[in-house]
């Protein structure tokens, strides 16, 4: 099983906030991160995107408008103009650096979401020495390598949908999957697709046998976090990570 210290979990499930926890719309702010630190998560996921003038920001959406009081493409404004945007209406948008920063000990796993965040993701690493506790995603592959190539060290990585798209093929049989998966420590997948489950006990089996781990997104449903720990999955993403800390408490693998 793969031993990058981003992964160390002592034997529970992994528990990622998703974009932090917030039941009040405020996602992806330094308020929702603080409240799944304050609920005791270890790990928080984020998609990044860099502005026109090269800064990494914190945010899920390509543009402001669907979370914030502002309107336009982040990548087509300067920091000056995105940081008086504010997340439902109160709370500024977080800088990537800000986040890996202000928890010394939080580990964090980032989507690469656009090639404008490539080089400013890769600073906010650089410049927080966070190596040891992100994981860098993207679902497109060639943004996460360059990502990862900008680095002066390794960091944790997860599958873009050209490597786990195969996965699934040969996850069948189990044959081919430590060649899928040669380049990522990860397999991070959604719980469904087009309301059909995809991820079999199989498939996770033989991820584990090429030393790969499973993470799960976005579970929000007790029922269904159960049934995926069952399955031996190695983490699970949540919207609620009040209901996901409850459920692995229930079952002996919170952290």
């Amino acid at each position: 099983m793969t031993r990058h210290p981003y992964f160390e979990t002592e034997g529970a499930v992994a528990a990622l906030a998703h974009r932090g926890f917030s039941r009040e719309g405020l996602e992806n702010s330094m308020r929702a991160f603080q409240a799944a630190v304050d609920l005791g998560f270890r790990f928080v996921e984020t998609d990044a995107h860099g502005t026109a003038d090269g800064v990494a920001v914190a945010l899920h959406d390509a543009a402001l408008d669907r979370t914030t009081d502002r309107q336009g493409l982040v990548a087509d404004l300067p920091w000056s103009q995105v940081r008086e945007a504010r997340i439902g209406g109160v709370e500024p948008v977080p800088l990537l650096e800000d986040l890996l920063g202000t928890w010394p000990e939080l580990r964090v796993n980032i989507d690469v979401k656009a090639v404008s965040g490539i080089e400013p993701i890769a600073t906010a690493i650089e410049r927080t020495g966070a190596h040891d506790r992100v994981c860098v995603a993207s679902f497109s592959v060639a943004r996460r390598e360059a990502t990862v190539a900008r680095l002066s060290r390794p960091v944790a990585t997860s599958a873009g949908t050209g490597e786990a798209a195969p996965f699934f093929a040969a996850g069948i049989t189990g044959r081919g999957v430590g060649r899928t998966l040669r380049r990522v420590d990860a397999l991070q997948i959604p719980a469904r697709v087009q309301g059909a489950r995809i991820l079999t006990r199989a498939h996770v089996s033989a991820a584990h046998r090429a030393g790969k781990q499973v993470h799960v997104w976005t579970v929000n449903d007790p029922g269904e976090m159960e049934r995926l720990i069952a399955m031996g999955v190695d983490g699970l993403v949540s919207d609620r990570a009040d209901l996901l800390r409850a459920t692995l408490e229930r079952h002996g693998r919170w952290a």
